[in-house]
Order: C-alpha cells, then structure tokens, then sequence
C-alpha cells in the first residue's frame, strides 16, 4: 500500500466535511459514546459508495443525469432539514444529559444518511481508487476493496477522534447558554452552506 494513497486519505477524511461536522455536533450535544455512533455511522454510509466505485454503478451514476440530481436533492433536502432541527434543537443533536437507545438510533441513522445521500462521493471512489490499483491486474478487486477498507478504517478513527474530543470539551459548552446558542447556530449555518454547495454541486 503506497504512502500516497495513505496521505491521500488521511487529507481528504481530515478535511472539514458533513460527516465531521456531525461526528463534532454529535460530541458536543450528547457525549463521547454519540461521537463513536456518529463515526460508525458515517462509516457505514460510505459502503454503498465504495461498492458502486468497485461495481462501476458510480460511472452510471455520473453518465445519468436524472440519477444524480434525484440523489443529490435528496441529500440537499437531508442537510436543511439537519440545519433546521439543529436549530430548532430536535432530532439527532439535540443537548441530552445521557444517551437513551432509542437516541443512538436515531443518530446513527442520520449518521448513515448523510453520507448515503451525497452523490458525489461515489464519483470521487471512482476517480479516487483506481489511481492505486491496476486495474488490468487480475488481483484489482482485492485491492480496491482492501484499500476501500483502510479508507473506512482511518474514516472511523479520525472521525471518533474530532468526536471525543469535542465530547472532551463538552461540559463547558453546554455549562454556557449563550456559548451552546453560538454552537447551535453555528452548526446549523454549516449543515446549511454544505446543502448548498452540493446543490450547486456538478457531476
């Protein structure tokens, strides 16, 4: 496994995304654990895409123009409606003192979602992962699919790290009610911004 791709990797899950801005909100509104679930979660959402990259589905997704912008409306309407309850402090980030099972469903849920209903990383997976594959080898299927599992892998851990440590500072943000007002708001406007970037998101 190069150290490129390792790099690679490690840039584009570090960088400021939806699904770090949930795992940070999960953290910060309902503890340590959420922060974990939330990673999980997002983890998991990544799936669907790595398959269609390995599959080539992400080819037709990109040759379909009704197929993208139907997912990627869905995904738009999904990070509004994240801005709005979070403001609104209902569903998966509003502040709890402890995590209920019905709650770490539900962030879970939204966790999966969130990747689930972003079109373009299954267009980034394939143009991502063939650059570290041969893929005139007879061995290419293994090795994307070992490298997807790294890309899950670090996913996780970098995503649970910005959650823990966002957990880590919890008790004085939600000690402070004009500093949990700032929060909220704040991640509002950032579910919001990324709902509208990918709406004016091109294949």
């Amino acid at each position: 496994m190069s150290p490129e791709f390792l790099l690679t990797t490690f840039i584009v899950v570090a960088s400021p995304g939806t699904g770090v801005i949930y795992t940070l909100a999960a953290g910060l509104s309902r503890g340590a654990r959420a922060s974990i679930l939330a990673a999980f979660a997002c983890t998991l959402g990544i799936i669907p895409h790595m398959l269609a990259a390995i599959t080539g589905l992400a080819a037709v997704l990109y040759a379909s123009g009704v197929a993208f912008e139907a997912i990627k409306v869905a995904g738009v309407v999904y990070l509004l409606y994240l801005a709005w309850a979070t403001l609104r402090e209902k569903g998966a980030l509003r502040i709890e003192t402890e995590m209920s099972p019905k709650s770490g469903r539900q962030v879970i849920v939204t966790g999966i979602l969130i990747n689930i209903l972003n079109p373009k990383l299954s267009i980034f997976f394939f143009a991502f992962l063939p650059q570290f594959v041969d893929t005139r080898a007879a061995a290419a299927l293994p090795g994307m699919l070992a490298l997807s599992a790294v890309f899950m892998a670090m996913t996780f851990v970098v995503f649970a790290s910005y959650g823990v440590f966002a957990a880590a500072v919890r008790e004085h943000v939600v000690s402070r009610p004009r500093v949990l007002t700032w929060m909220r708001r704040s991640f509002a406007g950032a579910f919001a911004v990324l709902g509208a970037k990918l709406a004016f998101a091109d294949r």
